[in-house]
């Protein structure tokens, strides 16, 4: 009977420790300076990796930088915990896919966004653009309203004004003066009909895919800040340490630095130019 009691006492013990090493082993997960970041291949990815990774690991984080192929991967990581936040969308989609997919997704900042440019290989200013050429422009919705919107800034088109602007469309355009003919087509052929439109408006991320230079465009969008890429985050880490943490890097003279040496012709968000 004492040698029972003698061995049950000693795996109480065992037990308790276990328990204790356990709940330690939890709190030094949940505190964890290893961290995944996501992007999608390409510019975001880089951003990462050069503008805000170094400055993180400065900070003691250990990072892992991930890359997607597509838009979807990257907020479904999020969302299950794979990683703890990425760059790749902006506020419009962030938004509109954290609410279809029924997750608390949130944006943390902006950050410096490749533009939508006005390229051509007819023109050598937009000066020069004569009555009737063709303008291929993206067929969804929200990106031909940037499209267009730019087209209104360049002074080539003018859009009613009551017009909602991440919502324009080709009905809404009030003056035509040069009878310009828009070719809408997918997005990803943007590049390529530089060669056979007399104007292409190629989203930022689509010529930087296709080796085209920002700054060779006749005109950059004055992109609206909805449209701006995001860090995104789950929504209840919001105010943690590591989304302070990240905001931290992005408001630095550093990261701004870096961005207008090896990001020429990005767009900054409203914060970053007051």
């Amino acid at each position: 009977m004492k040698k029972w009691f003698l061995a049950m006492s000693l795996l109480l013990v065992v037990a308790a420790l276990t328990a204790c090493g356990s709940s330690g082993e939890e709190k030094a997960s949940a505190n964890s300076k290893n961290i995944k970041l996501g992007a999608t291949a390409g510019p975001y990815s880089d951003m990462l990796k050069k503008a805000i990774v170094p400055s993180l690991e400065e900070k003691g984080y250990k990072v892992e930088v991930v890359e997607f192929s597509d838009y979807i991967q990257p907020n479904k990581a999020l969302d299950n915990g794979d990683i703890q936040a990425n760059l790749f969308q902006n506020t419009i989609y962030l938004e509109s896919f954290a609410k279809e997919n029924n997750m608390e997704l949130t944006k943390l900042i902006s950050v410096p966004t490749a533009p939508m440019g006005l390229y051509s290989n007819t023109y050598k200013s937009l000066d020069e653009v004569k009555d009737g050429a063709t303008v291929t422009i993206p067929n969804d919705p929200t990106t031909a309203a940037r499209a267009l919107n730019t087209l209104r800034d360049e002074g080539l088109i003018k859009i009613n004004e009551k017009a909602e602007p991440i919502r324009v469309s080709e009905k809404d355009i009030t003056e035509n003066k040069k009878n310009l003919k828009f070719q809408p087509i997918e997005a990803g052929q943007l590049p390529r009909s530089v060669d056979s439109a007399d104007i292409a408006a190629v989203p930022g991320n689509f010529a930087l895919a296709a080796k085209m230079d920002l700054l060779k465009a006749l005109a950059l969008e004055n992109m609206l800040d909805p449209y701006r890429n995001v860090v995104a985050v789950k929504t209840e880490n919001k105010d943690s340490q590591l989304a302070k943490d990240i905001k931290a890097v992005v408001e630095s003279d550093n990261f701004e630095k870096i961005i207008d040496e090896q990001f020429k012709g990005f767009g900054k968000p409203e914060w970053m130019t007051k």
